[in-house]
């Protein structure tokens, strides 16, 4: 029967494509899967608000009449025209050691995007920054965590093989969590606090941080960011929906935010504790036991040894003046008391200088490396 790919095309499908990375990975001890609710959440069109920007096709590969591979093709509209490129994403892609099967994925999203007028193809990218990127190419022996992609050695060896270059590579480390803040910080710390007239702010309640800040984080976040690569601005109603998803179930404790002297939100930093152990246990199910392992994670006592830095955000005007050391001046003694031991920073890009200046007084390991690949549609 060889190599027969197909569309998807209704929930048979999407479930078939989803599942995939659960089989592929199963007795992998450094994956995390996906929660499979949430998987279905971001793939469909009708509750995904990346959609009103965006649009995907997805490819299953199937060899002797086994499911072999997916990849999904996602055309982000808004970020091509923000760079002012043609470009097709490849994403959520997996496949067995077989360059048959990867070989016909990729030139089933390349086809697509073709037809479509595009110009280029690179990845893997989600619809944005939100959804796992990057391929892993360093760190496979190293646990995977709930914001990133793992995939298997053979995965980039192949890529190349198709002909795929560099576009862009991101660096992770682990950051080892002091017995207390540096002295450097706590001197900075207080040096900006009086010259920019800037304050630590807190919170107890959910409701009252969504209330007070929960827009002004995510329209931080697309201040800060938007010259990195492959973002596109968050929409209102992507914010709409990440406030209502995400502050709920934060430990605010790890929540800090910098105010200036009028309210306005200066920076934010935002971390939580792993979830890779609990997500493992799940199997990518909320029911019937996944919701306990998850909320055993995020809000007992025992918990991970490891947190997750999700945002560190500082606007632009206040970029290297020392604002990131303020941020970990809070938090810091809040990590210790909470029984952290280490913080996964996740992706940073390679050449984003002044994100890993923020790291040059802790004790750090950089563990990872993942890239997006490019090349030109023939």
């Amino acid at each position: 029967m060889g190599i027969v790919i197909t569309k998807v095309s209704n929930k048979k499908d999407l479930k078939r494509f989803i599942r995939l990375n659960y089989e592929l990975y199963k007795d992998n001890p450094y994956s995390v899967p996906d929660l499979y609710s949430d998987m279905v959440n971001t793939l469909t069109e009708e509750r995904n608000p990346a959609f009103d920007f965006c649009e995907a096709v997805y490819f299953l590969a199937y060899k002797d009449g086994e499911l072999a591979g997916r990849i999904a093709g996602i055309i982000n509209h808004k970020a091509n025209e923000t760079r002012n490129k043609k470009d097709v994403r490849f994403g959520w892609v997996d496949f067995i050691d077989d360059f048959d099967v990867s070989s016909a994925l990729f030139k089933a999203v390349e086809e697509w995007g073709k037809s479509k007028g595009m110009e280029h193809i690179h990845g893997p990218l989600g619809f944005t920054d939100f959804d796992a990127e990057g391929m892993l190419i360093e760190g496979f022996d190293q646990l995977s965590t709930m914001a990133t992609i793992y995939n298997y050695p053979y995965y980039p060896v192949h890529i190349e093989k198709l002909g795929f270059e560099k576009d862009a590579d991101w660096v992770e480390y682990k950051i080892f969590i002091p017995d207390a803040a540096p002295d450097k910080h706590r001197r900075i710390s207080e040096l900006v606090q009086t010259r920019y007239n800037l304050r630590i702010k807190k919170y107890t309640s959910a409701k009252k941080i969504a209330a007070d800040y929960g827009q002004a984080i995510f329209e931080l976040m697309n201040e800060a960011y938007k010259d990195l690569y492959g973002f596109s601005a968050l929409s209102q109603k992507q914010i709409g929906q990440l406030v209502g998803m995400y502050l709920p179930i934060l430990d605010l404790r790890m929540v800090t935010l910098i105010v200036d002297a009028e309210e306005r939100l200066i920076a934010a930093g935002i971390s939580m504790p792993s979830l890779a152990d609990a997500l493992q246990k799940a199997k990518g199910k909320f029911f019937p036991f996944g919701w306990y392992y998850l909320f055993k994670a995020l809000f007992l006592k025992r918990r991970a040894k490891m947190l997750d830095l999700l945002l560190v955000a500082v606007k632009p005007e206040y970029q290297n003046k020392g604002v990131n050391a303020l941020l970990f001046y809070d938090l810091i003694p809040i990590y210790r008391k909470l029984g952290f031991i280490f913080a996964e920073s996740n992706p940073e890009l390679e050449l984003n200088g002044k994100v890993q200046a923020q790291w040059e007084y802790f004790e750090t390991q950089q563990h990872k490396r993942r890239r997006a690949f490019t090349r030109k549609l023939k």
